[in-house]
């Protein structure tokens, strides 16, 4: 499957944020399909996974929201559903 312009968006800012160990963003947009957020985009829901030495010590709601802010406008307004599982080294 293609990466879209949201995804691409994504995997760069948080590359550029967090230098991380690890990262994937992926595109959850077919198994929702239909549901509420679903605007036809193709980009509607994904799933963060990053691992990065910025998370070491910080909660996981304080991670949430700094990804979220490396995000920018991204969540909530250019997609509809975002899950997020950031972790630090060795968790």
């Amino acid at each position: 499957m293609n990466k879209g312009p949201a995804q691409i968006e994504m995997e760069q800012l948080l590359d550029a944020a967090f230098a991380p160990s690890h990262l994937a963003v992926i595109n959850d947009s077919a198994k929702h399909h239909g549901h509420a957020g679903d605007d036809g985009s193709g980009e509607s829901h994904f799933t963060v996974e990053i691992v990065s030495a910025a998370f070491a010590g910080v909660s996981r709601v304080m991670r949430q929201r700094m990804v979220n802010r490396a995000l920018g406008d991204i969540p909530g307004n250019r997609v509809h559903a975002l899950a997020i599982k950031a972790k630090a080294p060795g968790e």
